[in-house]
């Protein structure tokens, strides 16, 4: 058995490269090359174009005849067994659907079918949870998938197992599948495996090291930072920063010594980074420096009739603020000063400002008005505070009541800064107040806080912005404006709710002042709303029930 090998160069080195150069730049700015026997150039320009195919036309068959015979290349390792279960039949006819229905395989008005790729997630994330194994001619479509959408590929290459990195080995389209996995695919060390993690830490690339860290993090947190600290001066900059990175995961007091060591490292990345994890430790030494600062500049004047914050900000940024992570340099359009006093509140432990501020709570220290326009400064950086010490108590003070007439609390200075402080409430807390602030102001800022919310949604959180939506059509409200809300709803709203929607399918009678065909998409968004939820509901029923624990 022979196979063919590389094209061998022309005569003429670089012919064809030529020829390619020629036609990219036309032939009235450059001649063609002349082909094998032709002594003359082209006498005119409407011959040079002719020319210059005739040349290509003939170095395109002495390529192709002169491909010479070579020894067979070796026959690829077969495929690994994948040992999970398979999926059900009718769960693999749904996997089909849903790849069928990527980007590029359709197109036009959707009307009232599903979105049928946005479902994919949810299928993958059911699927995984309950140990499935992707079947073998759904690999490529999967792959391709992954391939062009980078929040899918964790899952995907979760659900595709070792067999997807099999297949990326033969097909560079696919190779980010072998980026992913540490080692294209090879296990990592066992925690205990002390030998071959030191051998693996020192020899391996550098997407196997973060793995390794990573996976040594999670078991053994002291053991990962000691294989980090021993080889940490002859790490490069931009590793150091992933490195230092990973010790997010289970970040405590015991890291202190090590990162307070990182605050002096020479790359300002490196130490910023080192700063804001200590800032997270409320324990710890910089959080302390940062609580002196940040106090010095915040007190409560109880000479006014009403108890007022006043704020003096940093007249300079010293050298031990910026070894302890504040950047001096501030942003265009932003104040110095008020830059670096965001910063040094937003690193202080927020458990220090009631025994600061006259022993107050959290929520009376937000209600409390605030001297010279400070207010949205303080606030803000007390917002980013509660968002990296996961200070739920802080977040509730700042986020306010959901139906407050500001919509936004009394803290919360832009949608980004509401959804950041909905986190670190649970998901139930968290879907209520989502829920409240639909209730009060409908919603057209509502979108973003959506996001934040787990899936499925709460019946409170669902039934609000289904209710938000039947008040928009009955108010004549341009319906396009509502298209991503009722995307998310596809998504996430509880399959169990779509009964509750019959009512809303018929097309509702339009109003003098409505927009034009305002009531026919109602009714079609909300028939697509309902077709999808009872495709959800199917899909969950075809995959089983979920594993219990």
């Amino acid at each position: 058995m022979i196979r063919t090998s590389a094209p061998v160069e022309a005569p003429a080195s670089g012919a064809w490269e030529e020829l390619v150069t020629t036609a990219l730049l036309g032939t009235d700015r450059r001649t063609p090359p002349r082909p094998p026997g032709q002594e003359e150039a082209p006498a005119t320009l409407r011959e040079a174009p002719v020319a210059l195919l005739d040349a290509a036309a003939l170095a395109t068959v002495r390529r192709r005849a002169g491909l010479l015979p070579a020894p067979a290349a070796e026959r690829p390792e077969p495929a690994p067994v994948d040992p999970r279960p398979p999926l059900p039949a009718a769960a693999g006819r749904r996997l089909a659907m849903l790849l069928a229905d990527r980007p590029g395989t359709g197109g036009g008005r959707r009307g009232l079918a599903p979105d049928l790729m946005e479902l994919l997630p949810q299928w993958l994330a059911a699927a995984n949870a309950r140990g499935f194994a992707a079947p073998p001619q759904t690999l490529p479509a999967l792959l391709d998938a992954a391939r062009g959408r980078t929040d899918l590929r964790p899952a995907v290459l979760a659900f595709a197992g070792p067999r997807a990195l099999w297949l990326a080995r033969l097909n560079a389209d696919w190779r980010f599948a072998l980026r992913a996995a540490p080692g294209g695919g090879s296990a990592l060390p066992g925690p205990e495996d002390s030998e071959r993690i030191g051998l693996l830490w020192e020899e391996g690339l550098f997407a196997e090291r973060v793995a390794l860290l990573g996976a040594v993090r999670a078991h053994r947190p002291a053991a990962a930072r000691e294989l980090l600290a021993g080889s940490w001066a002859t790490e490069r900059a931009e590793d150091r920063l992933m490195f230092l990175d990973s010790l997010r995961a289970g970040l405590g007091p015991d890291d202190e010594p090590f990162l307070e060591q990182a605050l002096s490292d020479r790359s300002r990345n490196v130490r910023a980074t080192a700063a804001e994890l200590l800032s997270a430790l409320p324990g710890s030494a910089l959080a302390a420096r940062m609580a002196d600062r940040a106090g010095v500049c915040v007190a409560v004047d109880h000479t006014q009739v009403t108890p007022t914050i006043t704020v003096e900000a940093p007249h300079e940024c010293d050298a031990g603020m910026e070894r302890d992570g504040v950047v001096p340099k501030a942003p265009a359009g932003r104040g110095e000063r008020s830059w670096w006093l965001g910063q040094l509140v937003e690193a202080a432990p927020l458990g220090t400002w009631p025994a600061r501020l006259g022993g107050r709570t959290p929520r009376e220290i937000v209600a409390l008005p605030v001297a010279d326009d400070w207010r949205g400064e303080l606030h803000a950086a007390w917002c980013r505070a509660a968002v990296r010490q996961r200070d739920a108590r802080w977040a509730r003070a700042l986020l306010g009541a959901p139906a407050a007439p500001e919509a936004g609390g009394p803290g919360a200075v832009s949608l980004a800064e509401r959804a950041e402080l909905l986190g670190t409430l649970d998901a139930a807390e968290r879907a209520d107040w989502v829920a409240g602030f639909i209730a009060a102001h409908g919603l057209s800022e509502a979108f973003q806080l959506l996001g934040v919310c787990a899936v499925p949604w709460t019946v409170p959180l669902g039934r609000a912005v289904v209710d938000a939506l039947d008040i928009a059509r009955d108010a004549g409200s341009y319906p396009w404006s509502f298209s991503g809300v009722m995307g998310l709803a596809e998504r996430c709203l509880d399959p169990a709710e779509a009964s509750r929607l019959d009512g809303l399918l018929a097309a509702p009678e339009e109003a003098e002042d409505s927009a034009p065909g305002a009531g026919g998409y109602w009714a079609e968004a909300f028939q697509r709303l309902v077709t999808t939820l009872r495709l959800r509901s199917a899909m969950t029923a075809e995959l089983g029930p979920p594993p219990t624990d």
